[in-house]
């Protein structure tokens, strides 16, 4: 007995496989995408930022110099260096008693911009709701 087997013509595809793996790729992203925002918050300023205005409160600095050393404009030890346990210990000591203070980075130049970053994960590590970043304003060239 022959046995007549059915072929299909070139030019059908059978697109379900293509449908799965789409389905089972959609999923992945779903599941994944949440996982990527995570980071720290930061509060940018704008290209054409105007001063910020002086409150009563004098804001909380956190300093990373160009060695990528920290420093915190709190207490006695302003310009001793600190590691980073002891500034999250102090930041959150006084975003305790004080908890409206702003949280500024000042970073030299030249440091590098992992330095800068791990400062401000230990700042929302401590407990600072944003963290604006310090700049300082160019200087004009002079008129002829």
């Amino acid at each position: 007995m022959l046995r007549r087997t059915h072929r299909r013509p070139m030019s059908e595809i059978n697109v379900v496989p293509y449908i799965d793996v789409m389905l089972v790729l959609l999923v992945i992203f779903m599941i994944t995408a949440p996982l990527l925002t995570q980071g720290v918050k930061v509060a940018l300023p704008q290209v054409a930022a105007e001063p910020v205005k002086s409150q009563q409160q004098e804001p909380l600095v956190a300093t990373v110099d160009a060695a990528g050393k920290f420093y915190l404009n709190v207490g006695e030890t302003q310009k001793q260096e600190i590691d980073a346990d002891t500034l999250v210990q102090r930041v959150a000591a006084v975003l305790r008693h004080r908890p409206h203070t702003r949280v500024l980075v000042r970073g030299d130049a030249n440091v590098n911009y992992g330095a800068v970053v791990t400062m401000m994960a230990l700042l929302q590590k401590a407990g600072a709701p944003s963290v604006g970043l310090l700049t300082r304003t160019p200087q004009r060239p002079p008129r002829r």
